[in-house]
């Protein structure tokens, strides 16, 4: 090789260096298929207080109409875990949500169109739904967001992260990674000794810790709107 091909060959090479070193990395997204993960299905929920119709299950895949409001639950409870799960809306301005940590007393004697009064929970909201908030109540909807929030609710209680909403209740998140109706999100939740995190569609942008209670049922929620779930997929912690 001469000394001319050379300087051109390392120059070139230093180039390719440095547009690959501009380039964004792109987030990692945990799947739920690493080692200890197991799916959660049909077997796994029993119906707490919507109709028989509320939700059905085909090919792995959750779909609940989102009458009445309500949710399912878990058949176990859960202390410290992983938990991934795909969500999608099927129509605008949709609202739904997944619960950890949901004590049996919030559960118990449920009525129908209610959602339990205890837990921490993972906002599942659609983008329309800020829209639809402001036009119906001329109101700002500066107390929440579409893009994961995570809070407590009823006697729950958590320390949220920040940003935090005006009232100091919602962790915010640090990131708009939703999408839209009709769309699949990832949630990725790490929810250990308290703490609960969530990543959305593979970066982290919320949460919280020390959460009371800390143990408890996962729950599905029906809020008015149909929605989708699959790929529902935990990990237990010690």
């Amino acid at each position: 090789m001469t000394l001319t091909r050379l300087l051109l060959t390392v120059a070139l090479l230093s180039l390719t260096s440095t547009a690959r070193a501009a380039e964004p990395v792109t987030a990692a997204t945990i799947d739920g298929t690493a080692p200890g993960f197991r799916p959660l299905g049909e077997a796994d929920f029993v119906n707490v207080n919507g109709d028989d119709d509320t939700w059905t299950w085909k090919d792995g895949v959750a779909h609940c109409t989102g009458q009445p409001v309500g949710v399912i639950r878990s058949k176990e409870k859960f202390t410290n875990f992983e938990l991934v799960a795909e969500w999608q809306h099927l129509k605008d301005a949709g609202n739904s949500g997944i619960f950890v940590w949901t004590s049996e007393a919030a559960l118990t004697d449920l009525p129908k169109g209610k959602l339990p009064p205890g837990g921490i929970e993972v906002q599942v909201l659609d983008l329309g739904y800020t829209k639809q908030f402001e036009e119906s109540t001329g109101k700002k909807a500066d107390w929440f967001t579409c893009h994961g929030d995570v809070f407590p609710v009823g006697t729950a209680k958590l320390k949220p992260f920040t940003p935090i909403s005006p009232d100091g209740s919602r962790s915010f998140p640090k990131k708009n990674l939703s999408r839209g109706f009709g769309e699949w999100n990832h949630y990725y939740v790490r929810a250990i000794n308290g703490e609960i995190r969530l990543w959305v569609n593979g970066e982290e942008v919320s949460g919280g810790a020390d959460a009371d209670p800390k143990t408890g049922y996962l729950c599905l929620e029906s809020e008015g709107s149909p929605v989708e779930f699959k790929n529902i997929r935990i990990r237990e912690l010690p």
